[in-house]
């Protein structure tokens, strides 16, 4: 007899599995990587090789179970017969009683993880890029997680990554576990399908109930399991057309599943065109929009009502449309609909958390609340402003070591930007919060003045006595004495008048980056860049020949950075030893989404500036409106007013060595740096999982350095000499305050179909569409937000799925393939009333 053990070694490659690399033929039941992946033990094996070798194995991910015995070359005696059949017997109440724990661990696991974890939102990467809603799903870890419920519980989970990997809970049940989505109180039928996303779709598309069988093989558990629970409800079997697989399993186990349980069967139809992979309801959506997947829906049929082929004859996996008696099943006539009332575009915007102004320094807060109410704008506003600008006051002087022991090191110049359309009152709100800087430059431009002064009257007192010393050192030459000439200049030089005075500038409106830098050449704390439109210094540095000044800014925001020019100044190799910049303005929403559109969309603007906007707000505003005519809060005022004062009198710190003016260092208190250690276990992990698009996930690293920052800005305006727990706590409510305005503007501009749907609908109601209107109509236009035949046709899928649209299809020609087709869009009457 050959060796039982590389036997069984074949056996297990043979029934598909990756066989372990060490084999134990001790009776035992153990486990192993059957996918060949570290960490996995799905496979499982029990062999005996006592008397004549036998065993079994398996995967209980896929359901797989075979046996084994070695083969003896002859047939069994009765006896050894019966010692077989022992053998099998214990194998499997071994195996099934190491199933039973491994269920009950695996929904002990599961019951643990449901309690940490939270309610995932539409924002989640998986769902986005597959275009369906969170429907009851959760997170944990970075990860969609999917209960699988049968029997009234919770006995395992399903957990799907950014990229659409998906794992189950080791060791959980799958078999006749199911998810369900939306509810079936006084639904007309209920919907079974494969996986989550297409069950997502069913359900968006038709507000039927959907249960999710997670895989094929699940299909006739659940499809029965539905039936006991609802015996009269109508069942509708959504199949996977797997059409390039031998054998079509999502379709044949649909089939299946829905002859037994006398269900309807529904099957996406892609047309001729049917684009490779292709296959379920949620492919069909994305690639002809809901509408086409109720239709399909609603064309479920009964199995009585077409052929379906012989048990276990599959269909050719060449033919594109599943063969004959799938288009019977699949093509089943639906009467034309009338049109319908088209609804309104959804709204892109994301909710936000309203501004409290306890989030602001003490002496700040009353003036704030003064401003917003007198100008009946959001508080938000000049908050802001007002932050921003205390920033720029503090600029390099003083800066904090996030770390306790580290030289990381933050400068707290912060960059906001206020977000709202014509006429809410933001260039007014941020020139009032500016008002203390303008008291200060006023101040710096009278002590200028003088000591300019000063300075011209003794350059002409130095030319005097040059003159002087000229005459006299010309006298001692004329009577030999040159050695006493020589003594005499040397001691005029010594003597020269001090420098010429620099001019404190605490707001730049508008200069070139090589004006910028002669003024921060003088200004090395840094000042503050301010524009009323943000809008045309993003779109000015997008341009080609604007590359220099654009890393000039990004720069500026680390406020630490040195930056050398050969422009600046004229001269070669200038040196601005850190170049430092808060930055304030104010910029309308249509322009903010255009300009992160092209920014993500691979322009100039992908570069991190725009993220680099920590304190950026798009707050809701109020519709009521209060006439409030009073005098302002001077009390207010003045306590503000005088806390821009002292910090700009802040000092800085000095060299030991040298005795240079260098940045005072400030670190958390002992407290505050349990809490800030504490946060960032949670931020960085948080950051990494891909739960966001690239562009908030890079806007949300540069709170990195601004929680840290917002909390320096706070302690220094409230006099503390550490940066305090109760400065750290009110910067990490900023923190996640502006996360939800960042995710209102990233959504905004990173929502093609919303976007595209707006713009679409625009053109429609101007008459610059025709009804019959096909994609290349639109998007060779050149149109914004419709330059693309894919933002066009997802555009034109959501009007469908409003009712603005009809999809409709032509097919040219004949064949196998069945010739080309075209397709056009029918807008909807009542769509065309309102142009």
């Amino acid at each position: 007899m050959s060796d039982p053990i590389q036997e069984f070694r074949e056996a297990i490659h043979q029934g598909g599995l990756v066989p372990p690399e060490v084999i134990e033929a001790d009776g035992k039941l153990r486990r192993f990587a059957s996918n060949g992946r570290r960490n996995d033990d799905a496979g499982w094996y029990l062999l005996y090789g006592d008397g004549i070798p036998s065993g079994s194995f398996g995967d209980w991910r896929t359901g797989l179970t075979q046996s084994w015995r070695a083969d003896i070359g002859r047939a069994l005696t009765p006896v050894e017969e019966a010692e077989h059949r022992a053998k099998i017997k214990a194998m499997r109440l071994e195996r099934e009683a190491d199933d039973a724990r491994r269920r009950t661990e695996a929904e002990t696991t599961a019951a643990a993880i449901l309690t940490s974890a939270t309610l995932a939102t539409d924002g989640y990467a998986y769902l986005i890029r597959k275009r369906i809603k969170a429907n009851g799903t959760l997170l944990h870890k970075g990860r969609l997680v999917v209960p699988m419920r049968a029997d009234g519980k919770v006995r395992s989970l399903q957990f799907i990554g950014p990229d659409g990997d998906k794992r189950f809970l080791t060791g959980g049940r799958v078999a006749g576990c199911y998810f369900g989505i939306g509810s079936v109180k006084d639904s007309a039928k209920l919907c079974i399908a494969e996986g989550f996303a297409t069950g997502a779709s069913v359900h968006e598309a038709t507000a039927y109930p959907v249960a999710v069988a997670f895989n094929a093989g699940n299909l006739l558990a659940t499809a029965q399991a539905m039936r006991a629970k609802f015996p009269t409800l109508p069942l509708i079997l959504c199949a996977d057309d797997d059409y390039r697989t031998a054998g079509n399993p999502g379709l044949a186990k649909a089939t299946e599943a829905a002859s037994s349980v006398g269900g309807l069967l529904a099957i996406p139809d892609f047309g001729a065109e049917r684009p490779l992979g292709a296959t379920d309801f949620n492919d069909m959506a994305q690639l002809c929009g809901a509408e086409a997947v109720r239709r399909a829906i609603a064309g479920a049929t009964s199995l009585t009502r077409a052929a379906c082929p012989p048990d276990g004859e599959s269909t050719p996996a060449a033919d594109s449309a599943s063969g004959a008696w799938l288009r019977a099943v699949a093509k089943v006539p639906v009467e034309p609909e009338p049109w319908r009332d088209p609804l309104p575009i959804p709204s892109a915007l994301l909710p936000v958390e309203p501004f409290d102004v306890e989030l602001l320094p003490i002496a700040l807060r009353a003036w704030v609340e003064d401003i917003a109410e007198r100008m009946q704008c959001p508080p938000d506003f000049p908050a802001v402003g007002a932050m921003v600008a205390l920033s720029s006051v503090i600029g390099r002087k003083a800066c904090i070591c996030p770390k306790r022991h580290d030289d990381w090191l933050v400068v707290p110049n912060l960059w906001g930007a206020i977000v709202g359309r014509p006429g809410v009152m933001k260039s007014p709100a941020l020139a009032e919060v500016l008002k203390p800087l303008d008291r200060l430059a006023a101040t710096a431009g009278e002590q200028h003045r003088a000591a300019m002064r000063e300075h011209e009257i003794g350059l002409k007192l130095e030319g005097m006595s040059a003159k002087a010393v000229d005459s006299k050192a010309q006298k001692m030459i004329a009577k030999g004495d040159r050695a006493g000439a020589e003594r005499l200049l040397i001691e005029s030089a010594d003597t020269e008048a001090a420098g010429k005075p620099v001019l404190r500038r605490y707001k730049i409106t508008d200069a070139s980056v090589e004006a910028l830098g002669e003024i921060l050449m003088e200004n090395p704390w840094g000042t503050l860049a301010y524009r009323d439109e943000l809008n045309g210094l993003l779109r000015s540095l997008d341009k080609e020949g604007q590359e220099g000044s654009r890393a000039f800014y990004l720069q500026a925001y680390d406020g630490n950075q040195g930056y050398t020019s050969d422009r600046i100044l004229r001269g070669r190799n200038l040196h601005i030893d850190a170049v430092c910049i808060a930055m304030l303005g104010g910029i309308q929403p249509g322009k903010l989404q255009a300009y992160i559109h092209d920014a993500v969309s691979g322009g100039a603007g992908d570069d991190g500036l725009l993220q680099r906007f920590g304190l950026l707000v798009w707050p809701d505003v109020d519709g009521e409106w209060r006439n409030v005519d009073r005098y302002p809060n001077g009390d207010a005022k003045n306590k503000a007013f005088e806390t821009f004062q002292r910090l700009d009198d802040l000092p800085p710190g000095v060299d030991p060595e040298s005795g240079d003016s260098v940045p005072a260092v400030y670190r958390f208190a002992a407290d505050a740096q349990v809490l800030f250690d504490d946060w960032r276990r949670e931020f960085e992990p948080a950051l990494r999982s891909g739960n966001h698009h690239p562009a908030m996930e890079s806007h949300l690293a540069k709170y990195r350095k601004l929680v840290p920052a917002v909390a320096l800005v706070c302690a220094l305006a409230d006099g503390e000499s550490a940066v305090s727990k109760d400065s750290l706590l009110r910067a990490l409510a900023w923190s996640e305050y502006l996360e939800t305005h960042a995710a209102r503007a990233y959504a905004a501009g990173t929502r093609p179909e919303t976007n595209g749907a707006t713009a679409l609908l625009a053109k429609i109601t101007a008459g610059a569409v025709v009804n019959g209107f096909k994609a290349a109509d639109v998007y060779l236009k050149g149109w914004s937000y419709l330059g693309t035949p894919e933002v066009v046709n997802a555009a034109a899928r959501m009007l469908c799925d409003l009712g603005h649209l009809r999809r409709a299809e032509k097919k040219f020609g004949t064949g196998t393939a069945g010739g080309r087709t075209s397709i056009s869009y029918q807008i909807n009457p009542a769509t065309l009333a309102k142009g």
